[in-house]
């Protein structure tokens, strides 16, 4: 019979960063003063080591709960499941625990103010917010009561707190992409801000960078997945387009199912892009072209920054937005000689 590993202790994390048990203690209970360089070197050797901080026996000493809520706006897509996923991960490794409150996808703005009223109720210490319609007029009265950070979305409000991907960098970068191959007539579908402030920034971003690089150009309104049938028809009604950027991977696959379906070869007569870079649909069996959020990071990042604004302390980078990557699959490649 062999015996079980036993679980590390603050005594190991201290050892490994290689300050005492005190420094240790003040790191994890969020009590005291500690450099944020020395703070860094204490939660890289806990992961290290896989120590996580007790958070029921933290709470009956400190008398509080230890306890986020956060508001994800549709748990079922790749998007948010993940976000969600990592932040419950690294709320775990504070010693905190995670209360959710997840919407449909097509939950509307009052809906989402309720939810956020309702994980306010709950006696949770902080939220965050992953939502890409609840304007920052609606988050404000929640971060005037409680330390707030906004996750996953362009929000530079400076009053919010918030972590996010770089959106006009990524949507610069398909684009480039797309010009670099020889394309010279693009599809852009296009969500407006008021429908959401993730898709609209990128595929604003997009539109700016084909036509600072002298592209033509077709912006294709296209706020919702089941209208991908009438972009495919609106795309193959000017021949000269030879490719197609959608809002996110999920749209560009309903747009490669229609295109299919019309007996269109893609990338050998229309190439398409994506955006998100998440779970399924990164598979190279579709092969997407992309641009990759680091979804971990923001998950992550946006607990550290709720930890730090508990702690009294203000994170470095109030508004961070996080570098994402191109990635290029089977979906693009350079116009057909016709095109």
């Amino acid at each position: 019979m062999t015996d079980r590993p036993r679980n590390p202790t603050i005594i190991d994390v201290a050892g490994r960063a290689g300050v005492s048990k005190s420094v240790v203690s003040r790191v994890v209970s969020g009590r005291g003063s500690v450099g944020e360089e020395t703070r860094q070197r204490v939660l890289k050797a806990a992961q290290e080591l896989g120590y996580v901080v007790n958070a029921s026996a933290r709470a009956m000493v400190a008398h509080r709960t230890y306890t986020f809520g956060a508001f994800v706006r549709d748990a079922a897509t790749p998007f948010y499941g993940h976000l969600l996923t990592a932040m419950q991960e690294r709320a775990a490794f504070h010693g905190y625990r995670v209360v959710t409150a997840t919407g449909s996808g097509r939950f509307e703005m009052s809906d989402e103010y309720r939810a956020l009223e309702t994980l306010a109720m709950l006696r949770v210490e902080a939220l965050i917010v992953c939502s890409g319609l609840l304007p920052s007029e609606q988050i404000l009265p929640f971060a005037a009561r409680l330390p707030t950070v906004v996750a996953g979305r362009p929000e530079t409000h400076p009053s919010i707190t918030s972590v996010y991907c770089d959106e006009d960098e990524g949507g610069a970068a398909l684009a480039d992409h797309l010009i670099e191959l020889g394309h010279r007539e693009v599809a852009v579908v296009t969500v407006p801000r008021s429908v959401s402030v993730t898709l609209g920034p990128r595929t604003e971003s997009m539109v700016r960078r084909l036509r600072e690089r002298g592209a033509r150009m077709l912006e294709i309104p296209g706020p919702h997945r089941e209208t991908a049938g009438a972009w495919a028809t609106e795309v193959l009604r000017h021949p000269g387009i030879t490719a197609v950027m959608a809002p996110s991977d999920r749209h560009a696959i309903a747009l490669l199912e229609q295109l299919r379906l019309r007996g269109v070869a893609v990338p050998q007569e229309l190439s398409v892009t994506g955006y998100d870079g998440i779970g399924d649909l990164t598979t190279s069996l579709i092969g997407l072209t992309h641009w990759r959020q680091p979804i971990d990071l923001i998950g992550g990042g946006a607990v550290d920054a709720l930890v730090q604004l508990l702690d009294g302390e203000q994170p470095p980078d109030h508004h961070r937005a996080l570098p994402g990557t191109l990635v290029t699959g089977r979906t693009t490649a350079p116009p057909p000689p016709h095109g």
